[in-house]
């Protein structure tokens, strides 16, 4: 068997779930078809997987929301920061009322770094919500 050969299986999942899927895909991915949707939700988990992998280069998004008047959360925001100048591409920065900011940084670097950086943010009381989204840089996962 070839690595590009298709092989069938089957799954079983309740009526009510694959109904769901199947209204997902209808609204979302068009004129795609359930066995193209769960390839690409193979290939999604196979992709955060290897992301997690210290040496793999990965680009990414961080997006916070945070109480700017949390104790001395904002510096300690900074200070973090500033141990990553090179994997922290750019940040966005926005007052949404008063007390919270929402904050982006695009992010760069080995997934090691990243995922360090984001979980050491992540981890500051303060910081109300936040999520790291990312993706391999062109051709370093081999799908």
């Amino acid at each position: 068997m070839q690595d590009n050969d298709l092989v069938r299986f089957s799954i079983a999942v309740p009526a009510g779930l694959l109904r769901q899927f199947d209204e997902q895909i209808e609204r979302t991915r068009g004129d795609r078809n359930r066995s193209e949707a769960v390839r690409d939700l193979i290939r999604s988990s196979i992709v955060r997987e290897k992301l997690r992998t210290p040496e793999e280069e990965v680009i990414g998004s961080l997006t916070m929301i945070y109480d700017h008047h949390a104790g001395d959360l904002t510096r300690r925001l900074d200070d973090i920061q500033h141990d990553y100048t090179d994997e922290i591409v750019s940040t966005l920065h926005v007052h949404l009322d008063h007390h919270n900011c929402l904050e982006i940084l695009a992010l760069r670097g080995t997934g090691e770094r990243v995922y360090e950086l984001a979980d050491r943010l992540l981890a500051l009381k303060g910081v109300s919500h936040g999520e790291l989204t990312c993706a391999a840089t062109e051709g370093s996962l081999g799908l």
